[in-house]
Order: C-alpha cells, then sequence, then structure tokens
C-alpha cells in the first residue's frame, strides 16, 4: 500500500494523503491572506472525509472536475457544504480568488454519500469505516483495507469528553496508524479545572459591573461554551455562524452527547442578528461570538464597542495561530479593527479548550494501538511530528516517520 503526503505533514493544515494513488483521505486548506493547498497533482477515484473543519475538506470542491466518490458522515456532510459556501462568499467580499465556485460545491453535494460512524462500507476494492474521534460532531478515525493492507487516519481525535461530543472510540486494528500530533509534548489541563477558572473569572467581572466577550469557534466552541454558561446559570448573548451551525447539528441528535442540553442552552440564549448587536446593554454581559481568533466576524463590533474598558473581558476559548488578531492581542494588546489599530484595555485571557487529545493521551493511544499488532506509525498535523516519531520508535519499539508533505512511502 503506497501512502502520498500531499498535506498537513510538519504542519497544522491542509491535511491530505493519498492512498495507492486513487484513494484521498481528507483534502483541506491551510487558511490565511494567501492560502496554501495540498501539493501535488491528485486525480482520486474516491475521498474519504475525517470532518468538518477546512484544513481538512476545505479543498474538496476543487476536486470535481475529476468527478470522485466522496464519503463523509452525515454532520461532516452538512458542514462541508456550509464551510465551502462561507469560504466562497469571503473570497468574493474580499475580491481574493479561491479555486472553486458554486457550480463545484453543488456537485460535491450531489457526489457525497454518506456512512454512519461504526457502518462498513466499499468503493474502487477498499473496505472502509468510521470511526467517531470526539473531536467535532461527526468527526471520525478512518479504517481502509485492500488486500490484506490496513491502515487507520486519526483524523483530529480527542479522547477526552466534552459537553458537546463522548470521547473517541477505541482504534480498530490495522498495520499502519497516520495520526494527527498537534498537542504532542504538552499536556491538557482537565476539563473540570480549565471550566471552573473560565467560570470563575467570568463572575469576577460581571459582578464588577464589567462585560465579557467570548471568542468562539463556530463549529464546536459556540455550542460547547454555551452549554457550559447554562449549566451554571450564566444568561448569555450568542451571535455569528455558530447559531447556524447549532441549528445544523440539531438535525443529528445521535452524534451529540446531550442534544437536549444543547436545545436547553440555546433556547435560554439570546440570538442576535445583524443590527440587533446595537441594542445589546453592556452592564454585565456575556457575549459568545465568532470568529474565534478575532479574524472578522461580530466580534470585531462587539470589541470596537468595549476595547477601552478595563472592568471588561476578552476571555479566548481556543488556540490563536501566529498571524491573528488573537495571537496579536496576547502578544502586544493590540488588534487591527477593519484597518484601524486599537490598544485593548480590556483584560485579555486565553483557556484551553482543546479538542485535541494531549500529549499523554496521545501516547496512551499509540501504545495501544502498537500493542495491538501496529507496524508502523506516521506523524502528521503537528508542529514537533519528528519528535514524536523518535518518541514511538524509542519508546515503543516500532517503526515510526514523521513524513514531509510530498513524499511517498510504501507499507
Amino acid at each position: 500500500m503506497k501512502l502520498g503526503f500531499k498535506g498537513g505533514c510538519r504542519e497544522v493544515g491542509r491535511s491530505a494523503l493519498l492512498v495507492n494513488d486513487e484513494i484521498l483521505v481528507d483534502y483541506g486548506l491551510k487558511p490565511g491572506e494567501e492560502p496554501l493547498y495540498p501539493v501535488d497533482y491528485v486525480h482520486p477515484k474516491a475521498v474519504l472525509i475525517s470532518h468538518g473543519h477546512l484544513d481538512h475538506c476545505g479543498a474538496v470542491p476543487n476536486l470535481m472536475d475529476m468527478d470522485p466518490e466522496l464519503f463523509m458522515t452525515p454532520p461532516t456532510a452538512d458542514l462541508a457544504q456550509v464551510l465551502a459556501k462561507d469560504t466562497l462568499k469571503i473570497a468574493e467580499r474580499e475580491g481574493t480568488s479561491i479555486p472553486f465556485d458554486e457550480r463545484e460545491i453543488q456537485q460535491m453535494v450531489l457526489n457525497t454519500r454518506t456512512f454512519d460512524t461504526g457502518v462498513e462500507f466499499h468503493t474502487h476494492g477498499y473496505t472502509a469505516q468510521f470511526y467517531n474521534a470526539g473531536h467535532i460532531p461527526g468527526s471520525s478515525a478512518i479504517y481502509l483495507e485492500k488486500d490484506g493492507k490496513s491502515i487507520v487516519y486519526t483524523g483530529d481525535i480527542s479522547t477526552q469528553e466534552t459537553y458537546l461530543v463522548p470521547s473517541a472510540d477505541e482504534l480498530p486494528e490495522a498495520d499502519a496508524l497516520i495520526t494527527e500530533s498537534t498537542y504532542f509534548g504538552e499536556d491538557h489541563p482537565t476539563r473540570k479545572e480549565t471550566e471552573r477558572e473560565f467560570i470563575d473569572s467570568l463572575r469576577d467581572t460581571i459582578d464588577l459591573g464589567g462585560n465579557v466577550i467570548i471568542p468562539a469557534f463556530a463549529i464546536g466552541r459556540t455550542q460547547e461554551v454555551l452549554m457550559m454558561l447554562s449549566d451554571n446559570g450564566i444568561p448569555a448573548y450568542v451571535d455569528g455562524m455558530g447559531v447556524r451551525i447549532y441549528k445544523l447539528l440539531m438535525n443529528h441528535p445521535e452524534y451529540l452527547k446531550d442534544p437536549e442540553k444543547l436545545k436547553h442552552a440555546f433556547d435560554n440564549a439570546t440570538i442576535v442578528k445583524g443590527r440587533k448587536r446595537e441594542n445589546i446593554p453592556l452592564n454585565g454581559t456575556v457575549i459568545v461570538t465568532t470568529a474565534g481568533m478575532l479574524n472578522g466576524g461580530p466580534v470585531l463590533h462587539y470589541i470596537n464597542r468595549l476595547y477601552t474598558d478595563p472592568k471588561s473581558k476578552i476571555m479566548l476559548t481556543g488556540y490563536q495561530v501566529e498571524g491573528t488578531n488573537g495571537r496579536m492581542a496576547l502578544d502586544t494588546g493590540n488588534i487591527d479593527n477593519d484597518g484601524i489599530i486599537q490598544n485593548i484595555r480590556m483584560k485579555i485571557e486565553q483557556y484551553d479548550f482543546s479538542a485535541h487529545s494531549g500529549d499523554k493521551e496521545l501516547k496512551a493511544m499509540v501504545s495501544e494501538f502498537c500493542d495491538k499488532g501496529g507496524e508502523k506509525v506516521f506523524a502528521m498535523h503537528g508542529e514537533n511530528t519528528e519528535q514524536f516519531a523518535q518518541w514511538v520508535t524509542d519508546e515503543i519499539g516500532v517503526e515510526a516517520y514523521a513524513p514531509a508533505n510530498g513524499e511517498d512511502i510504501t507499507i
């Protein structure tokens, strides 16, 4: 079985793995001022997508001239369509170019076949199956087998449950594991500890009459944060794409840990649209809104109203990529708000609500896979993939590699 590593190697973003030059696993982009796409030409017969995040599915419409079969879980299929349309809308608004159009998005929808996790399916002589990956609703590790050779591709995976989704399934036996390694070398604090610190800090702010802006990713994080606030009896306003994603996810309750609790959280929140933003009273108010890294979206409106208020607070709920407003705010206290540099007098805090396995969980997952007979491990999707591969070789005694983009390896 030939593995072609076309993206997401020694980096985070644009994940893409080509199997035997015919089956593509993920096809993402790396967002930025100049988006990066997978390397090399590919002509897949079929494409299997692990989950609905841009760095794993964002470039799929660009493949439609080849008319491949597409396979996803039902939530991933819906999320991929929403993200593709949103990417096209942003590109048109900002005058940037992307390699697909509305017609190709429609073709992507027509070519997509959905399978639930735990259901075996077949394509072009391959046996495949999705396993819950615990990252976001619908996220999956992917099993692929042909002619007695098999692989498991984790996509993004979390073995710790959250308010929104249960933890990942146990991985099946296979010859080789292709694993993400985003947080190799870094353990997350316990979820309960992070939630307690977050809620305590938020309450301190609103008790003083300050306001709290919670920037949150639309897929997964917005819904989780609202459930946490609801669980603690804290009313909130919610604005941005996360509301649309909530409605989409409620169409797939079987992929949610507690759909009733999610519905209760949104029923208790005040949904904000457009001009109504100006009417929100800012006196001990909590606002959950996109974008999670402060790059565009309604969050900039709220920051513009509050950035000079030292009693108020921005509570970041996710990793802030280099070059984003969120990273600039953490490093310098400034953001670029629609071309105007603003010095933020609000307090800025960051919390680790990561939906990826930490170091301890990654090591345990790989050890368990190898104990069941796994013979090779490939580390992708991280900045320390070479160190992770070396750890696997030294500590487990199994062949491990940190491939580079464009590299082919046969197992």
